[in-house]
């Protein structure tokens, strides 16, 4: 039998000051402070009667022992969640998971999300960030965020990546703006109005851009917003002509307060994953992920 005072705490410690870097950042992931970070770290080195990690100033480096056990102390940690698992226990999971969303996922089946996971992680609570892609990959890369919802592309490859489908895009208006514009809709139609869409940085908004220049067209009049949820009144109000993804948009088209227009172009859908970093995420991390796609497809298929 094993007689040992090492505890999953000190193994999750360990475990994170190397996934993050730094015992700042493994301490805000475990929702503790610094000193009990390093506490943990430094009893479980006496109980091993090794040193794991040399600590310098801003920065941690593993000794070879480190190297070797670190990914033994992730398996470690693996089991005692499967082992939960297995005991139909998962209330006695509790952790925290950091998610990051896009602005889509919040606004379409989030909640429905959020609801079918603490259903199955009653004790797992969710720190939710909302943010531009391009910000929530940051913080997938450095650590900050367990998983994220989010539109491609991106600027790291994780193996954890789920795909949740594609989301279309439609030009829309008020009932009277539609009725003005007429029937055969170009470009050139709508750029007589104010166009309504995403930050300038969205590979939706280059795309436009490029179109735009193609056909000799100003761009003086497309207003650029990082929120598509206050697009979304800004049209209802006729402040302009909207290019936003269809499932933003569908509650307003469905109740007669928007109109789809019949323009010749749009531009790539939104490509949306599940990411992960499979190397170092929790087990009910995972689990999300394929929840997310679950979720997503249902989603879909109730607005078809």
């Amino acid at each position: 039998m094993i007689k040992s005072r090492i505890t999953i705490k000190q193994l999750e410690a360990f475990v994170l000051v190397v996934d993050t870097g730094t015992f700042r950042k493994a301490a805000a992931a475990l929702g503790t402070t610094q000193p009990n970070v390093s506490a943990r770290i430094s009893a479980l080195e006496k109980s091993l009667g090794v040193v794991l990690m040399h600590r310098d100033a801003g920065s941690v480096r593993l000794t070879k022992t480190g190297e070797t056990l670190v990914e033994a102390a992730r398996q470690v940690i693996l089991a005692g969640e499967a082992f939960l698992e297995q005991a139909n226990r998962r209330d006695l999971i509790r952790e925290r998971m950091r998610l990051g969303v896009t602005e889509l996922i919040a606004c379409t089946w989030l909640h429905d999300f959020l609801r079918a996971f603490r259903a199955s992680y009653a004790s797992v609570s969710v720190e939710l960030e909302v943010d531009l892609s391009r910000e929530i990959d940051r913080g997938l890369v450095s650590g900050q965020l367990d998983l994220a919802l989010q539109t491609a592309p991106f600027s790291s490859e994780l193996r954890g990546t789920i795909p949740l489908g594609s989301y279309s895009y439609v030009w829309v208006a008020t009932p009277e703006m539609a009725q003005g514009i007429g029937g055969n809709i170009g470009l050139a139609d709508l750029f007589a109005h104010p166009v309504l869409t995403h930050a300038r940085h969205t590979v939706a908004v280059r795309e436009l851009a490029e179109i735009a220049d193609h056909n000799g067209l100003s761009r003086d009049r497309v207003v650029h917003s990082s929120s598509l949820a206050s697009c979304l009144p800004m049209a209802v109000d006729g402040m302009g002509i909207a290019l936003l993804p269809r499932a933003i948009v569908q509650e307003a088209v469905a109740e007669g307060r928007l109109v789809e227009l019949n323009c010749d172009w749009t531009p790539s859908p939104l490509q949306v994953f599940a990411r992960y970093d499979d190397r170092r995420v929790p087990r009910f991390v995972r689990y999300a992920a394929e929840l997310a796609r679950l979720t997503a497809e249902a989603a879909k298929d109730n607005t078809t």
